[in-house]
């Protein structure tokens, strides 16, 4: 479709984004053909048009926001730092919010004791691909200078998606998202995700809602990963790092791992003296439970990503927190060339800094810890409703985050075809219901941000409910 030939818009907004804006993960023919959606303000948990309907933000803005849109506090402490500087160069200067928040991440990753104080250095960018690009430079040349490894590799889980840069890319095992980049790209290996719900050991009759039960699991998953190592071993080839995100895959599907997978994995990876780096730019600061999802089992990483609800989902900002062992691997002179060459130009911004330390203060308020796990059961419970759809093949929740999964088939959990676009006709009704989200092929993404209300999360669940009945119709158990 030609620019001469986009329709035109009764909003000038919504035309000047039709004729120049060209939109993230959208097939912008798609876009094109209809009518967009002009967002103008936000509150809590509510998105505002510019024709004033009010939706609710059912994934936080792609999982950023924290304590909702136009939170008071965050816009003072941004005002403030906007009355002193807003940004200098991190090249030869440090400056106040940044060397404060590097310290208050480092005594979050030691506050449940899990990670022992071990992680002490913070390298600062500005979304979570970077943060993982980061880990991946960070690995790859501590295997060359401290384990004399001339060929670095790194492991990863099918599904795994960490990023869109070509180093976040080569991580990723996504066909859909990755592999028109093959060419790009730096080969990894990938073992078998932890996806219960069609794991191919599991044969078992899928059960219904809080009954739903599977044949005794011999943790075939695990055996995979101990396979994966025992062949780098045989082989001399070992694995240089492996990438987790902990608890929860995100764009594989709201995938969530059985308990006990993350301790054992770790356990494999220390056990073969493999660096572990958990990309916890989803899962981390409270999303899945704890402050990092990795607490959760009394994990070490030896990288800690983080990013999207860093800064209350403010601004882009990122933060990659590592050991001292893995920093003295680039301390020299400096005719040694030692260095870490790599950054960007607003590395530990000052806006940034301020916001997510507001950001954490609020997130650390016993008050604010009481009413996300107030949220949670609410969230949990609402969810139910949701089995008596047949083409619900699965609910998976950690924390407040939620992926539903769409069946054509309940009985042999059969997906519906990418070009029935299942999941973009139901946030599409959803929408239309005053409830925004984005799925993930056949998975609806239900996060709402932690200022959601239980009257809100209840609307967030009942228009997917509705949606589905709408769209695919309204067959039931």
């Amino acid at each position: 479709m030609s620019i001469t030939s986009v329709p035109r818009s009764s909003n000038r907004f919504a035309e000047l984004d039709r004729r120049h804006v060209w939109h993230p993960f959208t097939q912008m023919k798609d876009w094109l053909a209809r009518e967009s959606i002009v967002i103008s303000s936000g509150e809590g948990a509510i998105l505002r048009d510019v024709n004033g309907k009010e939706y609710l933000d059912a994934n936080s803005s792609i999982w950023t926001n924290l304590h909702g849109h136009s939170h008071p506090e965050i816009n003072s402490a941004i005002s403030t730092q906007l009355g002193r500087i807003a940004h200098s160069s991190a090249l030869g200067l440090a400056n106040e919010p940044a060397s404060e928040l590097a310290a208050k991440l480092v005594e979050l990753a030691d506050a449940s004791r899990a990670i022992s104080g071990s992680l002490q250095k913070v390298f600062f960018s500005d979304d979570g691909s970077t943060a993982m690009e980061v880990a991946l430079k960070l690995a790859y040349e501590f295997a060359r200078r401290a384990k004399a490894q001339n060929s670095p590799r790194f492991l990863s889980l099918d599904g795994a998606y960490h990023g869109d840069t070509v180093g976040a890319v080569s991580l990723g095992h996504i066909d859909l998202f990755h592999k028109a980049y093959r060419g790009l790209l730096f080969d990894s290996d990938r073992v078998m995700s932890p996806y219960c719900y069609r794991c191919p050991f599991n044969r078992a009759a899928p059960e219904r809602a809080d009954a739903r039960t599977y044949r005794k699991c011999n943790w075939e998953c695990i055996g995979k990963v101990e396979e994966k190592f025992a062949d780098a071993k045989a082989e001399q080839r070992p694995i240089s790092a492996m990438v987790v995100e902990p608890l929860m895959q995100g764009a594989a599907g709201m995938i969530p791992q059985p308990e006990g997978w993350l301790r054992r994995v770790s356990e494999i990876t220390r056990e073969n003296g493999t660096p572990l780096i958990a990309d916890e730019v989803m899962t981390g600061f409270g999303r899945t439970g704890p402050t990092f999802a990795c607490q959760k089992e009394n994990v070490t990483p030896d990288f800690l990503c983080v990013a999207k609800g860093l800064t209350g989902g403010y601004l882009p900002m990122a933060a990659t927190l590592t050991t001292q062992e893995i920093f003295n691997a680039f301390l020299g002179e400096y005719e040694e060339f030692k260095t870490f060459f790599h950054g960007h130009s607003f590395t530990a911004n000052q806006l940034g800094s301020a916001a997510a330390l507001k950001s954490i203060e609020i997130l650390e308020r016993r008050e604010e810890s009481d009413a996300r796990q107030a949220l949670q059961t609410t969230f949990e419970s609402e969810l139910q409703a949701l089995w008596a759809a047949r083409q619900v093949g699965d609910i998976r929740r950690v924390g407040l985050t939620a992926g539903v999964e769409l069946v054509s088939n309940w009985d042999t959990r059969e997906p519906f075809e990418l070009r029935e676009r299942a999941g973009i006709r139901v946030c599409a009704a959803m929408a239309r219901k005053g409830v925004r989200t984005r799925p993930i092929g056949n998975v609806i993404v239900l996060m709402p941000p932690y200022c959601a209300r239980p009257a809100q999360v209840s609307r967030m669940v009942n228009a997917l409910r509705e949606a589905i009945a709408e769209v695919l119709g309204r067959t039931s158990n």
